[in-house]
């Protein structure tokens, strides 16, 4: 049932790394628009970043400069490089597909579970 999955999330410290990874699992979406979302505990899902199918790349102001989202189409899976991580940045880190690009939630028809990402200050 579950179409993504992602991996790679953890406790970092503010200024760390960590690369997040989304797997297509059961099907592909290999010609699909991927995105990240991530939604700290008792606020809304925020778009974070996406990418088409030939990598055009897209990103919320509040990561541009720190985070790069990029593919691998052979894999048919999708990373968040997540540099200089601030505690802001705290969430469960959601990845989605779609065959039109959106920013909002409602946009995606496919998700995965989340993975939790916690900076320390």
């Amino acid at each position: 049932q579950v179409h993504l999955v992602e991996s790679g999330g953890g406790l970092v410290q503010a200024g760390g790394s960590l690369r997040l990874s989304c797997a297509a699992s059961g099907r592909t979406f290999t010609n699909y628009y991927k995105a990240w979302f991530h939604q700290a505990p008792g606020k809304e899902r925020k778009f974070v970043a996406a990418i088409t199918s030939g990598g055009r790349t897209y990103y919320a102001e509040s990561v541009k400069g720190r985070f790069t989202i990029s593919r691998d189409n052979a894999k048919d899976t999708v990373y968040l490089q997540m540099d200089s991580l601030k505690p802001e940045d705290t969430a469960v880190y959601y990845c989605a597909a779609n065959l039109f690009y959106g920013s909002q939630p409602g946009d995606y028809e496919y998700w995965g579970q989340g993975t939790q990402v916690t900076v320390s200050s």
